[in-house]
């Protein structure tokens, strides 16, 4: 009989160890690093940021340390937004990371290609633009294991990072404009290329249990930062083939030759011994060395983990003058010092201007008028429907992290459970007289300040829609429970730009929202739409096991991504059987 392997970590809460971090980190370095804002997520550098300075934010999420708050200081990044493991931070953590670093000349943005970042970062653009502060991003994508070269702007963001956040902090630092700060963080991006390998799973705190299973005597080359499966799996194989393999990729992509200059990165991804880093880097410099090409500077060490990941990647950055230049420049932040400020280069300390951040509105307060009264559902009716939804998730969170293990990351579960927890809290504080449209409001704040990753996004874009396509009525009938799940579907679809058939959570919203409005127009009440939705959105679930991935970080398994069920449409089919029990159970 197998025994379930659970893992052991040093921790209080799992719920509170971001925050205890955070704590600790600025703590310790108290000379460089201090918190802003009140969600206590942005991390901003003491003597970075100031007027007539381009801000520079990094962030992505937890377990990668010491990246990215590690490299928050003089001269390299200004601040990070720090999201939760494994997931993206929320728009309003980046967005009091860049109101802390904005100098009035605008900020650029650098962070991992994921889906979820990319949402998560665009959402705080967006709300940063219209209170007028000019905003660049780049989207780090140097994984060459990730993507064909064809599709090369489908790749994530691993170990590169290092080397796009360290030129961008510079020419910052330099005092170059906007334009130019986010041209060479560009350039740095296009002249970076990385490829890892695991030999161990990491294991999330909230769940204790390895995020993927490998034999002992096995390795997988590609694996991703967040234990995404890589190209292949294959015998563990001795160190020099293992770095032969890696840095003949990334060499054959930059186009190496005779007499170019490179930096060079050999990453630990967490629990890979310093023994083991440095007979990799033997190897990269013999293969440099054989073929004419100068190490301009190195490192070797962690520097984007994957918590207790054993494994490693080689990056290579391909220097010309400016890079290199950029590269030299002095930082100083806890994870990573080059050279050193003169002590007359003091920082012009930044003006603190008041900002007033408008506080959004969680709930309508005024008393509906005129609003449709027909139909079964009550709002008081669907708060606890949504309430169930919530109680629902939080039973198949294991379920939802095991499927995600598969093809993903293994986090969705406790994402899923972090939002649906944050939503019933807001719920109890909603006001007797709160219409469905104002609890959607309530909800889809709640769920985009805690959680990032994809889902915040995608889950607050449905909740505001929704509500939106409800705003006329006070009750909800057959039409009008179809109208909620038709726009709900609709927000997930133009936030993700995900299709039917992409394998994503769209393939069981897609014929959830068709069975029930058909029901809908056949005059069926909205248990009877429930009901078509439940079913339809359940044998989508299911269908999705058949499909390849087109769409997120299962997209770069291909073929391998065949025979597992996707996690956001199984969550999707949660959600939908919990709001259809609790009706069946409030109509009893």
């Amino acid at each position: 009989m197998n025994q379930e392997v659970k893992t052991k970590k040093l921790i209080n809460a799992p719920e509170n160890i971001i925050a205890e971090m955070i704590e600790g980190m600025v703590g310790a370095h108290p000379d460089m690093l201090r918190v802003e804002g009140s969600t206590g997520r942005a991390v901003v550098a003491v003597d970075g940021p100031r007027d007539g300075k381009v801000g520079i934010v990094v962030g992505g999420g937890s377990g990668h340390e010491p990246a990215f708050a590690g490299y928050v200081g003089r001269g390299l990044a200004d601040a990070a937004a720090v999201g939760n493991v494994f997931a993206s931070p929320s728009p309003s953590h980046i967005v009091e990371a860049a109101r802390a670093v904005d100098g009035g000349v605008g900020v650029v943005m650098l962070y991992g290609n994921y889906t979820g970042d990319v949402l998560n970062f665009t959402m705080a653009a967006e709300e940063l633009e219209q209170a007028g502060i000019a905003v660049r991003h780049v989207a780090v994508a140097d994984d060459v294991a990730s993507a064909p070269i064809d599709r090369k702007s489908e790749r994530r963001g691993i170990a590169g990072d290092f080397f796009v956040f360290k030129v961008a902090g510079a020419a910052a630092d330099l005092g170059e404009p906007l334009a130019r700060v986010e041209a060479l963080a560009q350039a740095a991006n296009e002249a970076t290329r990385s490829m890892g390998v695991a030999l161990s799973p990491c294991s999330l705190p909230q769940t204790g249990k390895p995020n993927f299973t490998i034999g002992d005597d096995e390795m997988e080359i590609g694996m991703g930062i967040h234990g995404e499966p890589g190209i292949r799996r294959q015998k563990l194989a001795p160190v020099d083939d293992v770095t032969d393999e890696l840095v003949e990729a990334v060499l054959k992509e930059l186009g190496l030759k005779a007499g170019d200059r490179v930096a060079v990165l050999v990453n630990g991804l967490g629990a890979t011994s310093q023994i083991e880093l440095y007979l990799i880097f033997r190897r990269v410099k013999q293969r440099l060395d054989a073929l004419g090409i100068d190490i301009h500077a190195s490192w070797v060490g962690e520097y984007a983990t994957s918590l207790e990941m054993a494994g490693a990647s080689v990056t290579l950055m391909k220097l010309d003058d400016t890079l290199q230049a950029l590269l030299d420049h002095p930082c100083r932040t806890p994870a990573l010092v080059v050279g050193a400020f003169e002590k007359t280069d003091g920082v012009a300390a930044r003006s603190r201007k008041a900002v007033k951040v408008a506080e959004s509105t969680a709930a309508a307060q005024e008393k509906p008028r005129e609003l449709l009264t027909d139909g079964d559902v009550t709002p008081a009716i669907f708060k606890t429907m949504m309430h169930a939804v919530g109680n629902e998730i939080i039973a198949e969170k294991n379920w939802l992290s095991e499927l995600d293990g598969v093809i993903g990351d293994g986090d969705h579960g406790v994402t899923m459970e972090i939002g649906w927890k944050a939503v019933q809290s807001a719920l109890e504080d909603a006001q007797d007289d709160e219409t469905i449209e104002a609890i959607c409001k309530r909800m889809a704040k709640a769920f985009l300040d805690a959680v990032g990753a994809s889902s915040g996004p995608l889950y607050a874009t449905a909740f505001l829609r929704a509500g939106t396509a409800v705003s006329h009525r006070l009750n909800l009938d057959g039409a009008g429970m179809a109208e909620w799940l038709s726009a709900a579907c609709q927000g997930i679809r133009d936030r993700g730009r995900a299709d039917p058939g992409d394998k994503t959570m769209i393939d069981a919203w897609v014929p959830a929202v068709e069975a029930g409005t058909k029901v809908a127009k056949d005059g069926g009440s909205a248990l009877d739409v429930l009901l078509a939705a439940r079913n339809g959105g359940e044998a989508g679930m299911k269908a999705t096991a058949a499909l390849e991935s087109r769409r997120g970080r299962s997209a770069k398994l291909g073929e391998r991504s065949v025979g597992h069920i996707d996690p956001g449409a199984a969550s999707t089919f949660v959600t939908l059987r919990a709001m259809t029990a609790a009706l069946q159970k409030a109509l009893a």
